[in-house]
């Protein structure tokens, strides 16, 4: 018997999820001065964690940062300077101004600790090459000691990562302290099975199941009525949008994720700006270079201030990844939106 609900797509999970806590709520908390509706204990699976983006028109997910985030942790890093351009909401978190704590979960998974020569993450990869169905391919990143930091700006969400390699795939169990249902978890879940899909491409075996379970999944009071609306569409709708996401290249290694950063940096600085043939012709797996179309995306909107995002980059998009653009800023819409 399965210990969480199946659903096909990450929306499907995310719209059962909001369901659950605004109508069946257990609690109402005020954590910290946010109140919430909580139910505790809960999680979902993922057969094909590749279905990692919701397509509503209300939620008006934000592809650029979900790419952006993703690249950050697996690049293990955890300063500002990058991730702040995208979600410039993050820098509130920040006890330094310089770096993020907790929350990097990237720098915790894929930076070696003090005397140490191997990640974490490579260390369980490691294991995973030379153990056979073993159950110790647990990465934490929630540490007691940030409990010990006073009125801590930025603690993780994130409890830990298990890896388990069977039968000629991975499969992933994501256990989270805590979720926002409407606005941690899908990026959570679009970061975390990149990850997924990274760690099974560098042991060469096949993409399997991605669980998520929550200790506190809550929906904040002040995100009330979008969640209404969100629901509301979900409600009425009769052929909701599918974009099959594509497989991460198989030669996807830590050397891929620093070219794909070179030209995110590129374009975040305003040093450079591409078409869709430079990117085209950049040394990037077709795969890998939707995300510098993304990034482009959000140059041209952030520093030309564009009215119209340049149409040969957005015709060079995943049409799942036009689709959200386009619902998400009106400077690339589209006749197809």
């Amino acid at each position: 018997m399965l210990t969480a609900p199946t659903f096909s797509s990450v929306e499907g999970a995310y719209l059962a999820l909001l369901e659950l806590a605004t109508g069946s709520a257990e609690h109402h908390i005020a954590a910290r001065g946010n109140e919430a509706r909580e139910v505790l204990g809960v999680g979902f699976r993922l057969p094909d964690p590749r279905q990692r983006l919701p397509y509503l028109v209300t939620r008006k997910a934000n592809p650029v940062f979900q790419f952006a985030e993703a690249l950050w942790y697996l690049a293990g890093r955890r300063d500002l300077e990058m991730i702040g351009y995208y979600a410039p909401s993050m820098r509130a978190s920040s006890a330094d101004g310089i770096n993020l704590g907790g929350s990097a979960y990237g720098y915790t998974l894929f930076t070696p600790a003090t005397g140490e020569s191997v990640s974490p993450f490579d260390r369980v990869l490691e294991l995973l090459r030379t153990e056979n169905d073993s159950k110790r391919g647990y990465l934490p990143v929630f540490s007691p000691a940030e409990l010990a930091i006073g009125d801590n700006p930025d603690m993780a969400c994130l409890a830990g990562l298990h890896l388990f390699a069977r039968g000629g795939r991975l499969h992933m169990v994501c256990n989270m302290r805590a979720n926002d249902l409407d606005g941690g978890l899908l990026s959570d879940v679009f970061s975390f099975t990149m990850i997924h899909e990274y760690a099974a491409v560098q042991l060469g075996l096949e993409l399997g199941s991605y669980t998520h379970l929550i200790g506190s999944a809550h929906v904040n009071d002040r995100n009330s009525e979008r969640v209404k609306k969100v629901l509301a569409e979900a409600a009425v709708r009769r052929h909701p949008q599918h974009f099959p996401f594509p497989e991460m290249p198989t030669g996807t290694t830590s050397a891929t994720i620093a070219r794909v950063l070179k030209h995110e940096d590129l374009l975040r600085t305003n040093r450079a700006r591409y078409s869709a043939d430079d990117i085209a012709g950049l040394n990037l797996d077709a795969y890998w270079q939707q995300a510098v179309l993304l990034f482009e995306v959000y140059r041209q909107i952030q520093h030309d201030r564009a009215y119209t995002v340049s149409r040969d980059v957005l015709d060079a998009l995943h049409p799942g990844l036009r689709w959200l653009v386009g619902h998400r800023w009106s400077a690339c819409a589209t006749t197809e939106q």
